[in-house]
């Protein structure tokens, strides 16, 4: 991994909280809920909110960031992306920098914004309107460490076919 920029945090650490899981997921929520319920970042001039609905007490758009499965209800616990809870906001706040790679795709019939930090972690965003009054928004969906070669040769070609698409 190159070196890494300086408004990026440093990653939460499970051995900092003894190996107490349950300390630890609480600080890596409340770190979320910080980033992303009390406040919230903007992504292109909009307000970027996560899922609010909740699952074991905490927030879903909480869960997609530190877990990974297709259960909803029984995600596994992802170490990796815990400890780069902090990283979601800067690297949205930070897209511009030059480290972070940002395209559209479409996926699931919506407009997605991939931001893929260093090769090693993708944030996927999503435009989303408010039905009740219109009200538009950016979905924070996922982020989680992309280390298989296979996945990252599938991002770089999506971002690639995206590029052209933009130059021709």
């Amino acid at each position: 991994m190159n070196s890494l920029p300086e408004w990026l945090p440093t990653l939460i650490l499970l051995e900092d909280f003894d190996g107490n899981w349950d300390r630890y997921i609480n600080e890596v929520f409340s770190i979320f809920y910080q980033d992303f319920i009390e406040t919230q970042p903007k992504f292109r001039g909009q307000w970027v909110r996560c899922r609010r609905d909740l699952i074991n007490g905490k927030e879903a758009g909480f869960w997609h960031c530190t877990s990974e499965g297709a259960d909803e209800i029984n995600r596994t616990p992802d170490l990796r992306r815990c400890e780069r809870i902090r990283w979601v906001r800067a690297i949205i706040e930070h897209q511009d920098s030059g480290v972070v790679e940002t395209w559209q795709s479409l996926r699931k019939g919506e407009k997605r914004y991939l931001l893929w930090f260093n090769e090693e972690f993708l944030i996927v965003l999503s435009e989303r309107q408010r039905k009740r009054d219109g009200f538009q928004y950016i979905q924070l969906i996922t982020a989680y460490c992309t280390e298989e070669e296979h996945r990252k040769r599938s991002l770089r070609r999506e971002r690639d076919v995206f590029r052209m698409s933009q130059n021709g």
